[in-house]
């Protein structure tokens, strides 16, 4: 009894080796067929007259795009900047290959709280398509270039 368990188990050893050799192999041909990913930005690049540009408007890696925050740097109340805003956003995803419908993560920076509903009632008027992204919206200290608020995505392109 006891060879033919030490048998069955070295069977079985012997089948699950070779099928994770099998499986080892599959994905070896399936990275050499993968395009070699690389980080890239969709956009011209920013003068660079003063040296190296401390961040980009966006980054692409593979498929996905990270949008830098853009704020609203003109007179307006939190309805005219959140348009803004959302205006030009739209414009950077479509300028890479993206859109509004295919954000996954968005994040809202206000400079108060307190435009919280202002602040929805416009983002709502906007076409984020039947899934929209998901969402963090906070209160920040302070919102560069007295912009009320500034947004940052991820999307697919």
């Amino acid at each position: 009894m006891e060879k033919k368990s030490r048998r069955g188990l070295l069977t079985k050893g012997a089948t699950a080796a070779a099928a994770a050799a099998a499986g080892a192999t599959v994905l070896a041909k399936t990275a050499e067929a993968q395009p070699k990913m690389e980080k890239r930005s969709p956009y011209p690049p920013r003068d660079t007259a003063a040296g190296k540009p401390m961040f980009s408007r966006g980054v692409a890696y593979g498929n996905m795009l990270f949008i830098s925050g853009i704020g609203y740097h003109k007179e307006g109340d939190i309805k005219v900047h959140t348009k803004g805003v959302l205006d030009e956003l739209s414009q950077a995803l479509v300028d890479a290959g993206s859109s509004l419908q295919k954000c996954l993560k968005v994040s809202v920076f206000l400079a108060d709280l307190k435009d919280y509903a202002a602040m929805n009632e416009v983002y709502k008027s906007y076409d984020w398509g039947m899934v929209p992204p998901v969402r963090t919206t906070t209160a920040a200290a302070g919102v560069p270039g007295n912009s009320l608020v500034e947004i940052d995505v991820i999307a697919y392109i």
